[in-house]
């Protein structure tokens, strides 16, 4: 079963067990998903989809800090909610060791030796860690290790 038949399955289940919030969730990852296919006139595959949901997991967590700055426990809550819900579409996450592993492993066969090698040294570690890791985390640690 790939992901989006998982995704619709998933929304009949929360449909019968009238669970408004995952329902709601699951809708609005559907809709997502329909737009850029209709838009790029494209069938996704399931990197296509991880996309979407890493992208709508990262709105979520954007509004989720913009809702504590403004003081709106409330909002806070329910984007957390979404965010949780979202995750489960999402690959295990690598841990900090094993992303470190995959950086050095690029280090090392790039020949990367400053800062300007780190287009090379993304994209190597991109293609292993994309969907399980904190892209913008892995570019700052490399980063910090390339100056």
């Amino acid at each position: 079963m790939n992901l989006k038949e998982c995704i619709l399955a998933d929304m009949k289940a929360a449909m019968r067990a009238k669970e408004t919030v995952r329902l709601e969730t699951i809708r609005m990852l559907r809709a997502a998903i329909q737009r850029k296919e209709v838009d790029d006139r494209i069938e996704l595959d399931d990197q296509g989809v991880l996309l979407i949901v890493q992208k709508m997991v990262k709105q979520s967590t954007d509004a989720a800090q913009q809702f504590a700055n403004g003081h709106r426990q409330d909002l806070v809550d329910k984007e957390n909610e979404y965010i949780s819900i979202l995750r489960h579409y999402l690959p295990e996450p690598l841990s900090e060791q094993a992303v470190g592993e995959i950086i050095n492993q690029a280090l090392q066969q790039s020949d990367a030796t400053d800062i300007k090698d780190l287009g090379k040294v993304m994209g190597l570690v991109k293609s292993k860690v994309q969907g399980r890791a904190d892209m913008s985390s892995v570019s700052a640690k490399i980063r910090s290790l390339l100056s």
